[in-house]
């Protein structure tokens, strides 16, 4: 019997950390959706002036992250949730890549496509 993979999602939304386990892709990036659907309900965040200025737009309001495997195998995709209420995905945990989801329904089919193709 083959063991099916879990997936992890970690939500990083301000100082807040929330984690969630899934055994099934499909109600992984559901629940990744609703997430990021819940933060941009909450309205863009306000201009941060540190040395320089950043708009809502230049800023990632959450980072929500899928992974699935193992410690030296493990395989991470997500969707940045910017402050203008757009959302960016990506791959890989540190050295993160921005995925182009133009090609795509939504860019959570891209998330689910990317993790698909590491389940292989």
């Amino acid at each position: 019997m083959v063991a099916r993979p879990s997936f992890k999602l970690t939500v990083r939304a301000g100082a807040d950390v929330d984690h969630a386990k899934f055994e099934d892709l499909d109600e992984a990036v559901a629940a990744m959706r609703e997430w990021a659907l819940k933060v941009r309900s909450e309205g863009p965040p306000k201009t941060a002036k540190l040395i320089k200025t950043f708009k809502p737009e230049d800023q990632v309001q959450a980072r929500l992250e899928l992974s699935t495997g193992g410690l030296f195998r493990k395989t991470v995709a997500g969707i940045d949730v910017r402050g203008d209420g757009t959302f960016m995905p990506f791959r890989g945990g540190v050295a993160r890549e921005e995925l182009d989801p133009t090609s795509h329904d939504t860019p959570f089919d891209l998330v689910r496509e990317t993790l698909e193709g590491a389940d292989r």
